[in-house]
């Protein structure tokens, strides 16, 4: 698909085929697509575990569940738990900046060079940034990058995703992970047992609330011509609507096929 068509498509899907597996490249696709994201200082703070639910022992998927996801995590067969590791900054030392450098996207035009790197960017911007009670919160800007982009590759191989929370204490027994790291989302994966447009677009706040030209309280204008192009291009897609017959019915046989409750 074209990028504004996998943008435009993308829902959180909470009906999953829980017993049709997901091929291992597609999951590899997914983890390749959040490496390459942008990342400040190109730390890439994002780490991620894969495990496929049905190597969970059924007793603690019942303990990794929670009152809004506890359906969405039986029924997607395949579990990607987001972690930040917040060490990485203090191990690489600015080494990839090095290698940012190197290649030519950091260059002496703006100031870039090993010495800079090791006598300023390192000891008098990333090591304090360490001790900053904010760094998790660009830490956490950061890891959403990437873990977008893995919800859109999800998206344009024919893949459902939904983010959720997960129980940190209970998934660690699977994932092993260090103890410093900073547990994110759970990107539930799986075909879609819903259809693709999931009962439309979802509702979202205006435009105009969102978003501002100069200064706050200055919303952004929207041109509505350009609003047309973008439902052309498939970004705007039918929007979702209360009374939607359709879509309730499909809830309905999707309660009754997956033994859930309505």
């Amino acid at each position: 698909m074209e990028f504004q068509q996998v943008v435009g498509i993308r829902r959180s899907i909470r009906y999953f085929e829980p017993d049709k597996p997901v091929e291992q490249e597609k999951i590899q696709k997914i983890l390749e697509a959040c490496r390459v994201a942008s990342c400040a200082v190109n730390a890439h703070w994002l780490k991620a575990v894969v495990v496929r639910r049905d190597d969970i022992a059924p007793a603690d998927l019942e303990k990794m569940k929670n009152p809004v996801q506890a359906n969405v995590i039986a029924l997607a067969p395949v579990h990607i738990y987001f972690y930040g590791d917040p060490g990485v900054v203090n191990q690489i030392k600015g080494s990839r900046l090095k290698q940012l450098h190197d290649v030519g996207a950091l260059n002496p035009t703006h100031g870039w060079s090993h010495k800079f790197v090791d006598e300023v960017v390192y000891p008098q911007i990333l090591k304090p940034l360490t001790d900053n009670p904010f760094y998790p919160v660009a830490l956490a800007f950061d890891c959403g990058v990437a873990a977008c982009q893995g919800v859109l590759m999800a998206f344009d191989q024919g893949l459902g995703a939904c983010l959720t929370a997960f129980v940190p204490e209970v998934v660690a027994k699977y994932t092993k992970v260090p103890g410093n790291w900073i547990p994110f989302y759970q990107l539930n994966v799986g075909y879609p047992a819903e259809s693709r447009e999931a009962g439309g677009q979802r509702p979202r706040p205006p435009f105009e609330e969102q978003y501002f030209l100069n200064q706050y309280g200055s919303s952004f204008p929207r041109d509505p011509k350009v609003v047309k192009e973008l439902e052309a291009s498939g970004l705007f897609t039918t929007p979702a609507r209360p009374d939607n017959a359709e879509r309730r019915k499909e809830i309905r046989d999707l309660a009754r096929r997956l033994n859930l409750p309505m």
